[in-house]
């Protein structure tokens, strides 16, 4: 069993330094965590904020274990999907709690492991999917899901590798792009059938202890999270998104089978490791999840989920007192979390800014002029020290009467800095 409240202040291991890391050791320092921010380069976000960090390839298995062993953290907390998922399971068998779980950090760090879940055990709607280890296998499965597909790899993110295809002629293509722009080489690509929705969203949803009963797990959900998305990557997002009550119940039902189905394959697969220290066995699955599905008339779809707080929740930083980055420190440390908007806040809008250049010293113009737009407008700029084209910069923040004005008044904001 585990142990709650937990005794502070809380070491814990950031896998991941990146804006979204940033903010979330911002809130775990708040609460009073030490954070040890880990990443591939010196100088990122996370670090520049963190206790203490470390600079090493996390898909390197022996780097990342002699980095647990050196630390000796009380939670390990992935925030990226490029990680040896052997190191932190071997961790979880000793003893260290990941979060929210090794085994959701295993089968979340490949697209086949979780699409795999939510259809055959959660039983969920997704839209038409094969797995290909070969162009062969593609061409069989493209025509299995039909035209226009996508073909992605099943480790990335950010749109990395994804292509839409129209035709068998172009599956070539795909499948190369797929293969060169994997975050890790799994052998195997995954092709979905389109499904032309009316909206896409993501839904915040929260497994955190019953304030009442520190031995059972409650659910909550954020408002739902609408988004826009550009080669795979968002390029804004809004919240609420409109639904209809009755959808907006049929998104939230599914995304408790997919969690409830992660948190028990989690428990099967710590029975099943024999371990009597094992982590994943002994604490609750803990911690925010950003649910992505697609809605069609009636119908809601999963299509992702990652085990952590999400890029298009950034918006939430403006819309609610428990920003996703609190929500997700306070669930992993078993404290009360309310996912409440603010209560004179009608909507709110992210947009990010995306470098059109490559730079080893990215300055910024315009920061005076963004912030003059309206008086909520926030910029947040991560301080990332390397810009490339298309990498993600900074975020700007609006609120408004509706999510049109909100959405408006972000990219009016966004729309005043330039990188040089």
């Amino acid at each position: 069993m585990s142990v709650f409240p937990l005794t502070f202040p809380v070491k814990i291991l950031l896998l991941g330094a990146g804006e979204l890391g940033k903010e979330l050791t911002i809130s775990l320092q708040r609460l009073g965590c030490q954070v040890v921010a880990c990443d591939s380069y010196a100088g990122a976000p996370a670090m520049q904020v963190a206790t203490e960090h470390r600079v090493l390839d996390m898909t390197d298995a022996a780097a990342l274990a002699a980095v647990i062993a050196a630390e000796r953290p009380d939670l390990i907390v992935p925030e990226v999907e490029k990680l040896a998922s052997t190191a932190l399971v071997a961790a979880a068998e000793e003893g260290t709690r990941v979060i929210p779980s090794s085994r959701v950090v295993e089968l979340t760090f490949d697209r086949q492991g979780i699409r795999t879940l939510a259809a055959t055990t959660a039983q969920v709607p997704t839209s038409p999917f094969a797995f290909a280890d070969s162009l062969a296998a593609l061409q069989e499965g493209a025509e299995k899901v039909g035209f226009p597909c996508f073909v992605k790899p099943t480790m990335s993110s950010s749109g990395h590798g994804q292509s839409r295809v129209e035709r068998a002629e172009d599956l070539l293509a795909a499948w190369e792009e797929a293969c060169s722009g994997a975050r890790a080489d799994t052998g195997r690509v995954i092709v979905e059938g389109e499904i032309a929705f009316d909206y896409e969203i993501t839904l915040l949803s929260v497994r955190h202890l019953d304030p009442d009963d520190l031995t059972q797990v409650r659910t909550s959900f954020c408002a739902p999270i609408g988004h826009r998305q550009s080669s795979g990557d968002y390029v804004e997002s809004w919240q609420p998104q409109a639904m209809k009550p009755e959808i907006l119940k049929k998104a939230q039902v599914t995304a408790e089978k997919v969690l409830d189905a992660l948190a028990e394959d989690t428990a099967r697969a710590a029975a099943a490791s024999g371990k009597s220290a094992n982590a994943d066995a002994e604490n609750p699955m803990l911690g925010i999840f950003g649910v992505e599905m697609f809605v069609k008339g009636e119908d809601v779809y999963f299509s992702e989920l990652s085990p952590r707080p999400h890029d298009t929740g950034m918006v939430t930083m403006i819309t609610q007192p428990q920003n996703e980055f609190d929500l997700h420190a306070r669930a992993i440390l078993g404290l009360p979390v309310d996912t409440a908007m603010f209560l004179d806040v009608s909507a709110g809008a992210s947009v990010p800014l995306k470098s059109p250049v490559e730079s080893d010293q990215p300055r910024y113009t315009g920061a005076e002029a963004a912030l003059q737009v309206c008086p909520d407008a926030q910029l947040r700029i991560f301080g990332k020290p390397v810009a490339h084209v298309g990498r993600r910069m900074a975020v700007a923040l609006a609120t408004g009467a509706d999510t049109d004005q909100a959405r408006a008044k972000a990219h009016e904001v966004i729309g005043k800095v330039t990188i040089h």
